[in-house]
Formats: structure tokens, C-alpha cells, sequence
């Protein structure tokens, strides 16, 4: 016979009152071989519930083709938090925010012109609809009501910050029932200003996003709510890095450890986040308010648990207050962990991007250059180059519709590089430049931005146009580059200083441990690991060395390729022992 989980006054599971005590581990940022270790550590911590995100853009990361394996095996992921007794709370809806790219919303819903998201417009409907229909076989057979641990699922996901469409929420919360959604529903907006009556949908329970004050919170969510139970969705207990901030930010425990007991002395209670573990590969948001604050390549979020799973002071803090809730079970880890120093590597060739342009993409040649999503790419790089025949020397230039960051090369010589609201006006150039041969703008995409109105306005590359002295440039051709199949790449042709290009390095590994990659020298790019794209670095901090788990790595020899955008090589980087996210400051 199934359990089954009820909201009345309180919350019930099979008729008695149960204290949900959850904290957030996002299975997609963090190795699957590592899912039992941060589950463990949950529960030792006192806590019976778990909470997860579904990433709609990795789950169907082209339209149609969708995947459930490996890091993105959501039911294996619940299956173990259910043989450890633990309940799960999923957040399949379509948006997640969580400063994931494009708020988990998939890139390709861009390539349609005037595509309106999070509200009654068709194609955004339909694409919704197909999305849930196929989700839906995986965690249908999780929920409680047929044998597994789900105990609830969220509609929607802080949307009183974003709309107010009730149409929509009615349809979204009916879309998930008629897919097969048998469990309690909810909802999690602040309960600050419009955001909690404009993120409400008939029939659902409300619950609070907050960091702070707890007992204030519960109070204002209590008049809205009534008789129904409180709870805190997201207990912020940290907060996450941008490029570009000058430390990386650190909670205060003190104030987290009464603010957790006022939340526990009255309702319920989901730690965001418990672990926050990395935005591997491009898949960093970013926000939007004056500039573009783009999230770093890690989610450690200041934890209880670090990036790579340490417990931390602030876990032993939680887990006084958490005893005297609920009993602290006993717990064996079962996952051996270490942290291993591999020291310096010795780069071993490299390769230069231009020389290698027809060997990793097939160029696309248009009248006007063509955004990412036109062209069919998500994430990455692309390179737009153009003959100069009829312009004179370069005295201004701008780039329309441009996002986020080009550096622009004349002749294949390093020009300027334009980011963010620079890209918005004519740059002039102090001195007219020399017209060269050929004009060369390799644009990034720095992550989509995950939360607010920017949201509809993310193509990537450049969506306009080129316009020079004036003018506009025709003629484009146009690499996509998103880095995932570099099979084809040549040596032959080292990279050159001050251009773009590859940067190889091996290393043998006897015994495997979690590593961290330093690269003090280096200018900005991404790399990859035995083929894993492990995420972004840039000089500007404030993380300074990227997470390697030992799951990316294998006995014997190991890979390390680097892509560098400003042409800064050291020649050498370090595998250390312990992280580096940059100096500290509590916030």
C-alpha cells in the first residue's frame, strides 16, 4: 500500500502531522557518482526531505530530443534519496531560475522571432506541453501516491516577481495534473510587495522564499495563507558569485542559526542551498539590472556542504538547531572521498583558432550576420568574419543586437573588445585604425540571463547587424563554435600570442581525487577535461580555480584542454588540493 501526503493546517503523511526539514541538492551539478555522499550528508544533518530543480535545457537540449542518463537521471537520483528514507520535493516547472542559464528554459525557444515566455502565448504553450508530457514518464512512477518518495511538486517558480498572468498559472498547474501529477501542488514567491498575490493560483499552497526574519516573513505569508502551513522554500543560507565582484560572498552563521530557528520554532523549512555544487559546462545565468553580472563557473552558494561536498562550520551549526526538532540518526558515508594535488603541468602544443576555423565548423554565409539560435547553436563561441573591400580606415564601429562579449581582430591582430553595454553604442577609436584584409569578431556567450523581463531579449552573437563608420557591413561568414566536438582539431599551427587558441596539457593519475585547476596567468576561456567541459575562467576573478571531481578523471593518462580567448597563455597551470572562489567578506 502507497503513503500518501496531505495539506490541511499542517502537513500530513499517512495522517500524521510530519516537520519537513529539506535542504536543496540539484542533481545536475553535481557527478552522479557523488549523489549518494551529499544525500548521506543531508540526512545526517537531520534532514528527511530533499528538494531538486528539473533543467528543461539540458533534459531536451535540442527541440524533441530529450535525455534522462547519466547526470541528468533524475529517477536514479530520487530512487537513492528514497533508499536512504529520505521524501523529495521535485520543481519540474518549466522555469527554475536557480542561476541556471536562461532560468532552465531551453535556448532554442529563441530562434522563433517575438517568442513571449512565461505566460498564454501558443508556441511557448506548446513547447511547454511537449516538455511536460515526456518529463512526466520519468517522475509519475517517484510521487508518493504510487510507491516513491516524491511528496510534492511546484507549479511555477517565483513567478509573482515576473507576471501576473492568472491564465497561465491555471494552465501550467492543470498541465501538470493531466500529466499525471497526483501530489500536493506549490508555489514559492517572496512575500515581499506584488510577488506573492501575483504568483498565487487557486488551489495551491503558497509557500516563502527569504533569507532573513524569518518570524516577519511567516507573519505576512500567514495573513495571506490562512489556516494552511508555512513554509520557506528557499532559506537562502549563502549567495552566488559574478565576474567581476570583488570577493566571493559569505553568509553570517550566527545570524543563519537564529534565523533558521524562528523558521523551524513555526513552519517548515527547505535550505537553499544545502549543496550547491557547479555550473559545468556553459551553463552559468547571469542577471541583468544596469550591467550584466554574469554567475561564475561555481555554485558553492556558501553552503553547508562545499562545491566538492566538505562539511563546513556553518553544517554543524544547522545541525545543533536541527536536534532539537527531530533525532540526528547515526549515518556511515559510503562514498570515499579525497582531495589530491597533481602540481604543475608543462603545456604540451597548442593551436591557434583561426588556423583551425574549417576544421571545427562549417561555415555559414549570410548577407547579414545571424544570431547563435539562428544559426541552431545554445552555448559557446561564435566567430563572424568579412572581407574589408570598399571601407577606409577604421575610425568607429558598433555591433546591434549584439550579446555578450566580442573581441574583434583586424587581420587576425587583437582591435578592441567590446562587452556588455559597450556593445550598445559606436566604439571610436582614438586614432582611425589601418583597414586591413579581413575584420574578425569572435562573440561569447556569457550565460543567458535567468531571472526578470531581459529574459526575451537573449539571442547570443549578433542578431543585427555590423555597422562601420557608419555604415552597415555585408557579407558574413560564420563559425559556430560551441565547443563540443573538437575532434577535429589541428596542432600543426601553434596558437600565436594576443590570438584565440588551444593549449594542451596531460597529466598521469595513479590515484584518483577531486582536484582544483589554477590558472594564474591565464586570461579567460573555458576548459576541458578528458572531453568534460568543467566551465569558464577569467583573470577578473573572483574564482580562481576551477573544481575537477575525481569521477572526470581516469587512471593513467588525462587530457586537459584549454581554450583561450585573450591569447594570455602561462604555458603552465596547477592542479591543487584545495579551491580558491577568492578573497572573502561576509554578507
Amino acid at each position: 500500500m502507497s503513503d500518501y501526503f496531505e495539506i490541511r493546517d499542517d502537513f500530513y503523511l499517512n495522517g500524521e502531522k510530519i516537520k519537513i526539514i529539506s535542504g536543496g541538492v540539484h542533481y545536475f551539478r553535481i557527478p552522479p557518482e557523488y549523489w549518494r555522499d551529499r544525500l548521506e550528508k543531508l540526512k545526517a544533518l537531520g534532514c528527511n526531505t530533499v528538494e531538486t530543480y528539473i533543467p528543461w535545457n539540458l533534459h531536451e537540449k535540442e527541440k524533441g530530443k530529450f535525455d534522462f542518463s547519466g547526470i541528468l537521471d533524475v529517477t536514479r537520483f530520487v530512487r537513492t534519496a528514497q533508499e536512504l528514507g529520505l521524501w523529495v520535493i521535485l520543481r519540474p516547472s518549466p522555469y527554475i531560475c536557480a542561476e541556471w542559464e536562461f532560468g532552465g528554459l531551453p535556448w532554442w525557444l529563441l530562434k522563433e522571432d517575438g517568442m513571449r515566455l512565461r505566460c498564454m502565448y501558443g508556441p511557448y504553450l506548446k513547447s511547454t506541453r511537449d516538455y511536460l508530457v515526456r518529463l512526466f514518464e520519468e517522475i509519475v512512477p517517484l510521487q508518493v501516491t504510487e510507491g516513491g518518495p516524491v511528496i510534492m511538486m511546484q507549479v511555477e517558480n517565483e513567478y509573482g516577481y515576473y507576471g501576473d498572468d492568472k491564465e497561465y498559472m491555471r494552465w501550467l498547474k492543470e498541465m501538470l495534473q493531466d500529466c499525471g501529477c497526483t501530489v500536493p501542488l506549490v508555489t514559492s514567491d517572496g512575500p515581499f510587495g506584488d510577488a506573492f498575490d501575483c504568483g498565487r493560483t487557486n488551489g495551491v499552497l503558497q509557500t516563502g522564499n527569504f533569507g532573513s526574519k524569518g518570524k516577519q516573513q511567516f507573519a505576512v505569508m500567514k495573513q495571506k495563507i490562512g489556516d494552511k502551513p508555512l513554509m520557506c522554500m528557499e532559506f537562502w543560507v549563502g549567495w552566488f558569485d559574478s565576474w567581476g565582484a570583488p570577493c566571493h560572498q559569505r553568509g553570517d552563521i550566527e545570524e543563519h542559526v537564529r534565523d533558521l530557528e524562528d523558521i523551524l520554532s513555526e513552519g517548515h523549512v527547505n535550505i537553499y542551498m544545502f549543496v550547491g555544487g557547479t555550473n559545468f559546462g556553459f551553463m552559468n545565468g547571469s542577471n541583468y539590472y544596469d550591467v550584466l553580472a554574469a554567475d561564475v563557473t561555481s555554485y558553492d552558494y556558501d553552503a553547508l556542504l562545499t562545491e566538492d561536498g566538505q562539511i563546513t562550520p556553518k553544517y554543524e551549526a544547522f545541525k545543533e538547531v536541527i536536534g532539537k526538532y527531530t533525532r540526528i540518526p547515526e549515518v556511515t558515508f559510503t562514498t570515499k572521498i579525497t582531495r589530491k594535488g597533481y602540481g604543475t603541468l608543462k603545456e604540451c602544443r597548442s593551436a591557434g583558432l583561426f588556423d583551425n576555423l574549417q576544421n571545427l565548423a562549417k561555415p555559414v554565409t549570410e548577407l547579414h550576420p545571424c544570431s547563435m539560435e539562428k544559426l541552431g547553436q545554445g552555448y559557446g563561441y561564435i566567430l563572424y568574419e568579412s572581407a574589408l573591400k570598399w571601407e577606409g580606415d577604421i575610425e568607429r564601429i558598433r555591433l546591434y543586437g549584439a550579446n555578450d562579449r566580442a573581441n574583434i581582430f583586424m587581420d587576425e591582430k587583437p582591435l578592441v573588445t567590446l562587452y556588455d553595454r559597450e556593445l550598445l553604442s559606436d566604439h571610436i577609436f582614438e586614432s582611425p585604425v589601418k583597414k586591413g584584409e579581413k575584420l574578425s569578431i569572435l562573440v561569447e556567450n556569457m550565460g543567458r540571463v535567468n531571472f526578470g523581463s531581459t529574459m526575451e531579449m537573449q539571442r547570443k552573437g549578433i542578431d543585427r547587424c555590423v555597422q562601420i563608420n557608419g555604415h552597415q557591413h555585408y557579407y558574413w561568414d560564420m563559425y559556430c563554435l560551441p565547443m563540443e566536438d573538437l575532434s577535429g582539431l589541428s596542432f600543426d599551427m601553434p596558437a600565436k600570442e594576443e590570438q584565440p587558441g588551444f593549449y594542451e596539457f596531460t597529466f598521469t593519475a595513479d590515484e584518483l581525487g577531486d582536484t582544483f585547476l589554477d590558472l594564474t596567468g591565464w586570461g579567460k576561456g573555458c576548459v576541458l577535461v578528458n572531453g568534460i567541459n568543467i566551465g569558464r575562467f577569467w583573470e577578473i576573478g573572483p574564482q580562481k580555480r576551477l573544481y575537477i571531481p575525481a569521477p572526470f578523471l581516469k587512471e593513467g593518462e588525462n587530457t586537459i584542454l584549454i581554450f583561450e580567448t585573450e591569447g594570455k597563455a602561462a604555458g603552465e597551470i596547477t592542479l591543487c588540493e584545495e579551491p580558491d572562489l577568492g578573497s572573502e567578506a561576509a554578507k
